[in-house]
């Protein structure tokens, strides 16, 4: 398994990264949002950015724009959050990275009242997102939302995804599955598409708000999930999504991870 942690985008890349590698993990989860993280905000520093990364012996992984609405009712919204996901991609593949997370779109609004017309406006967007992301040999891994995103948050939803997108994996969230309900749906994500998983994000909440909390510090039973995990020869990146000021959190958390991992 290799660890990774994530920029925390209102705040400066280059030093984002050099933290994440003087913490020791082996790459950085790129999530290409403004402020400090948007595409060309990136390529302006990509000179230094692979310096850091060949400083630390570091890989790199992206993670496409958070807040954007590939799944609105308006139309010019849905082309201007698809143009942000593929500069995202175009910026992505000049630094050498093979490996994406997407957000699927949000429905808000009037969306949740044409819920079926909103998920399909998100598919179309997924399938062209899709087909730039393949076209420079990338591979596109989706994640599963938060309830409040009402699209992609339930294990059953993601069925219909992969079999219309083959060539999509799976990016489970931990902490996401864990939201809105009286149990913990990485179990049943892992039962269900195990041979779908293409990375992992693990942070720690208890059940109502995404509070990307240190591992241990929430209800989630990690010892219990990632034995199941391992049952499925998964053994790719996991990265460990901490947000906090002091930094040592997000060391403990991977220090923990990785111990639970080896141990089983």
């Amino acid at each position: 398994m290799r660890y990774g942690a994530m920029n925390f985008p209102v705040k400066p890349l280059l030093k984002e990264i050099e933290e994440i590698g003087e913490l020791g993990f082996d790459y950085v989860e790129l999530t290409m949002d403004p402020p400090e993280a948007a595409p060309q905000k990136v390529l302006a520093q990509k000179k230094s950015i692979l310096n850091l990364l060949n400083r630390y012996k570091m890989g790199i992984t992206g993670h496409l724009p958070t807040f954007v609405w590939t799944s609105d009712l308006y139309e010019s919204l849905r082309k201007a959050s698809l143009h942000e996901n593929v500069e995202a991609i175009e910026a992505s593949a000049e630094l050498g990275i093979e490996k994406l997370v997407l957000h699927p779109g949000y429905i808000t609004g009037m969306g949740k009242f044409v819920i079926d017309k909103a998920k399909g406006y998100g598919l179309e967007s997924i399938e062209a997102i899709l087909k730039r992301a393949n076209s420079l040999g990338m591979t596109l891994c989706i994640e599963n939302m938060f309830p409040q995103a009402n699209f992609l948050t339930q294990p059953h939803e993601f069925q219909e995804v992969f079999d219309i997108f083959p060539e999509i994996r799976l990016a489970l969230d931990i902490g996401h599955a864990n939201l809105g309900g009286d149990r913990n749906r990485a179990i049943e994500f892992i039962q269900r598409y195990g041979y779908r998983i293409g990375h992992i994000h693990a942070n720690d909440n208890f059940g109502k708000e995404d509070n990307h909390l240190p591992i241990g510090a929430g209800i989630i039973d990690f010892d219990r999930i990632i034995k199941i995990l391992k049952q499925t020869s998964y053994d790719e990146t996991m990265t460990i999504e901490v947000f906090s000021k002091d930094k040592d959190y997000l060391r403990m958390s991977k220090e923990k991870m990785k111990k639970m991992w080896e141990s089983l």
